[in-house]
C-alpha cells in the first residue's frame, strides 16, 4: 500500500506521542514502508511537510506536533494556556539544554549538566537519559571545577577537557553567564549563550563592560531558532553519511 509522504510524517509522530523533533523525523520518517521518496532532498521535504497547518504545529524551534493531538501534547510538556511561568520556563530552558546535549554528542563530545539538572524533562525522557558522562571531570583546581560543574552544558573531549561551555539564558541575567565564563578564561574552551534572539542587545551591552575584556572576542550567541537549525543540520549529516558507500 501506497504511503503518502505527508502521511509517513504523521505515522512516525503519533508512534512518539504526537510529537517530534525534525531530527527524529529524519532518523525514522525516510523507512516508513510503502512511502516513496523521488526527492534528491527527502529532509527538505520534511520541512516542508511540518509546516503544512492542516497537521502539523510548531511548539518550540525544531519541533513539531499532530494538530489532533494539540491539548494532549502542551499538556504533556505543561505548557497550555494553564501552565505556570515557571512550568513554561523549565520546559524551555531543558528543552534546549536537550538540543545541546543531542548536538554534542553527535559531534563525538561527552556531554554533562549539572546534577540538579539531571532529573528535568527533555520532551519525554530526563536530560540524564541524554548525557553521555554522571560525573564532571576534575580538570583543574578544586574552586574552578565548582564554579564550571553549574554550567548547563558542557562538551568535554577524548582527553577529558572542556571544548565548550553553554549557558541558556531565557530569563536569567545573562551577566552571571558571563562570570563564569571569566572563570575559564584560561583554557581553550568556546563559551556560549543561548538565548532568544530579542536579548542579543542585552548579551552585546553586558559583554562590553571592561570587566569582560579577556573573553569579550570569545564568547558567542546562539538564538534558539539557530541552535535548531544546528540540530537539525547534524541529524541530516548523520542520515546522510549512513547511506554512504564510503567514509571520508
Amino acid at each position: 500500500m501506497l504511503v503518502k509522504q505527508y502521511e509517513a510524517v504523521i505515522k512516525v509522530m503519533e508512534e512518539n506521542g504526537g510529537y517530534a523533533t525534525l531530527g527524529y523525523l529524519y532518523q525514522n520518517v525516510l523507512d516508513v514502508p510503502g512511502t516513496v521518496w523521488k526527492t534528491r532532498t527527502p529532509y527538505a521535504s520534511i520541512r516542508r511537510i511540518v509546516q503544512d497547518d492542516r497537521f502539523f504545529f510548531k511548539i518550540r524551534p525544531g519541533l513539531w506536533a499532530l494538530n489532533s493531538c494539540h491539548d494532549v501534547v502542551l499538556e504533556k510538556f505543561a505548557i497550555g494556556e494553564e501552565s505556570s511561568e515557571e512550568q513554561q520556563q523549565e520546559f524551555n530552558h531543558s528543552y534546549y539544554q536537550g538540543l545541546l546535549i543531542e548536538l554534542g554528542n553527535l559531534k563525538s563530545f561527552q556531554t554533562f549538566v549539572p546534577y540538579q539538572d539531571k532529573n528535568k524533562t527533555y520532551l519525554s525522557r530526563p536530560l540524564s537519559a541524554y548525557t553521555t558522562l554522571e560525573g564532571f571531570y576534575e580538570f583543574t583546581y578544586p574552586h574552578i571545577v565548582r564554579r564550571a560543574i553549574t554550567i548547563d552544558v558542557t562538551w568535554f573531549n577524548k582527553r577529558r577537557l572542556p571544548d565548550s561551555f553553554f549557558e541558556v539564558e531565557h530569563t536569567t541575567d545573562i551577566q552571571n553567564s558571563l562570570l563564569k565564563f571569566l572563570e575559564l578564561q584560561d583554557f581553550n574552551a568556546n563559551f556560549n549563550i543561548v538565548a532568544s534572539e530579542n536579548r542579543f542587545q542585552e548579551f552585546e551591552k553586558k559583554l562590553s563592560y571592561a570587566a569582560f575584556d579577556p573573553i569579550k572576542n570569545r564568547v558567542k550567541f546562539i538564538d534558539y531558532d539557530r541552535l535548531s537549525v544546528y540540530h537539525t543540520k547534524a541529524f541530516e549529516l548523520q542520515e546522510i553519511q549512513k547511506k554512504l558507500t564510503f567514509t571520508f
